[in-house]
């Protein structure tokens, strides 16, 4: 009996995750070395799996396309991830607003956005709306309102709170390690996410851009199939 997972020694790759969740395998590069990530990508995508391998360099996606196995693995920069999608997924209508402060933002919101597509969720980065900005993010709040679930990816943790104060939906914050000095590594913008006035705030580990975009998938497809459901009825 082929049981539905590899054991590499120095892991056991799921081959049923996207079966059972819709989301694609992750390989998450740090502190792996080129040769176990190169192994890992291999044996989850001779299943044909959707994969994607975060925090990763320019050298491991040489490493990969150097199999020759995989040319349409795509790599990109700005985010540090190396995708391959091999299955179409089941595709949702209302996009993900991402939200960012500023340019240095755009690494962690990048891996959202393209987490969030290749579970079938189109996803919009909006940026320059930070607390110093909100005159920007008022001109975009129709387009706020009509999300199912936003993300903040930001180092100015107060605004997800502020986010939170102005829609009914759902808020996934994302701390980021960039910034200044006094940012820590992203401890004080996490910090003041989870201390967040606004109920509806929910907070994941810092440049955890991944977990955001599942989640947020996930909210995003079970509220699109409820609204199919009702208009059936």
């Amino acid at each position: 009996m082929q049981l539905p997972f590899d054991d590499l020694e120095f892991t056991g790759d799921d081959h049923h995750r996207q079966i059972r969740t819709c989301m694609p395998e992750m390989i998450h590069c740090s502190g792996k070395t080129i040769d176990q990530i190169v192994a890992a990508f291999s044996s989850l995508a001779e299943k044909g799996n959707n994969i994607l391998a975060a925090k990763a360099d320019e050298s491991i996606f040489n490493a990969v396309l150097k199999t020759g196995r995989f040319p349409r693995a795509k790599y990109d920069k700005i985010s540090g991830t190396v995708a391959l999608e091999q299955k179409k997924p089941e595709q949702v209508q209302t996009a993900v607003p991402i939200l960012i402060s500023n340019t240095a933002d755009l690494p962690v919101a990048s891996e959202v956005k393209i987490t969030a597509e290749m579970m079938g969720q189109p996803a919009d980065i909006i940026s320059d709306v930070g607390i110093a900005e909100l005159q920007n993010l008022f001109m975009r709040m129709k387009k706020l309102r009509q999300a199912n679930v936003i993300i903040v990816v930001t180092a100015d943790g107060a605004l997800a709170s502020v986010i939170g104060g102005l829609v009914d939906c759902p808020i996934i914050a994302v701390p980021v390690s960039s910034g200044s000095t006094s940012n820590l590594g992203g401890i004080s913008p996490l910090l003041t996410m989870l201390n967040s006035c606004s109920a509806g705030v929910s907070v994941v580990g810092i440049d955890n851009g991944f977990a955001a975009a599942v989640s947020a998938a996930m909210i995003n497809k079970k509220i699109e199939a409820g609204k199919t459901v009702s208009i059936g009825l």
